[in-house]
């Protein structure tokens, strides 16, 4: 199995806590954590690990040039749908982060763009109003300062507590995705894994470039809710490479080649 970065194995690995170690779940390899810091990329088949935001922000845009939009959006119940407030503030708790979206002003290569990034760990990066909201307003604004926007996408589907609330952000963020390009400002959109239901069929596949990590799951329907409707579908169809295949989606791009990309498109595109 070719390997994609030098292992830095410590000369006594019975010094390592047991915390240091993970287990890859692509081929089940056992990883001393700093071998693959900061891409987290599993070093013996290239499987891409999930990041949080934090990290995110760390490989991909220069250091200090992070300004935060919209912090001041927070999540309600709007329904009242029982245990909502309630799982909401634990999500809050745990990940640190008032919703599932970060949005702001960033650099990459001294480039501004308008940047997003969806976290997949505050409600399985489900869409509610907050999620649609505040993408909503990264693109308005983008398209009002004529900043590129690049959003990465990562998400199980809708906000299911908030129903009809929740599946509505889709026509709002798709009407302002549309605002970007009758301004002639570029969107890049990222698929990350996975990339599953509402926001697959709205704003991820409306950029005018269209990148994936390798590996990538993505579509309307995940596999549970196929599964519950008894239809058939190919494993394979729900993935990046096929898609890519398929010419819906421009280039698979390994999380190494990310930012570089980024930075290419950005200036190629404003150049």
């Amino acid at each position: 199995m070719p390997r994609f970065f030098r292992t830095r194995r410590p000369a006594n690995t019975d010094d390592i806590p047991a915390d240091m170690w993970e287990d890859c779940p692509a081929c089940h390899q056992l990883l001393y954590t700093k071998d693959i810091e900061p891409l987290r990329v599993c070093n013996h088949c290239g499987h891409h690990f999930r990041l949080s935001v934090e990290e995110r922000l760390a490989v991909t845009v220069d250091e200090g040039s992070v300004e935060e939009w919209f912090g001041d959006v927070e999540a309600v119940d709007p329904l009242g749908f029982p245990g909502y407030a309630a799982k909401l503030a634990k999500a809050q708790e745990e990940t640190g982060r008032k919703e599932g979206l970060f949005a702001g002003r960033a650099a990459i290569d001294e480039q501004a763009v308008a940047l997003a990034i969806m976290d997949l760990a505050f409600f399985g990066g489900s869409m509610g109003y907050v999620v649609g909201e505040k993408t909503s307003r990264l693109f308005e604004r983008a398209a009002a300062e004529r900043l590129p926007a690049i959003v990465f996408c990562a998400s199980g589907g809708a906000r299911m507590q908030e129903s009809l609330i929740s599946l509505m952000q889709m026509a709002k963020t798709s009407g302002a995705a549309g605002q970007l390009r009758k301004a002639g400002v570029p969107y890049i959109s990222v698929l990350l894994d996975p990339t599953y239901g509402g926001v697959a069929a709205s704003f991820a596949f409306l950029g005018d470039i269209i990148l994936a990590e390798p590996g990538v799951r993505l579509g309307f329907a995940g596999p549970r809710v196929i599964e519950i409707t008894k239809q058939r579908i190919r494993p394979e169809v729900q993935t990046a490479e096929f898609q890519f295949a398929h010419g819906m989606i421009d280039a698979i791009v390994p999380r190494s080649e990310l930012r570089a990309t980024l930075s290419y498109i950005v200036k190629w595109a404003v150049g």
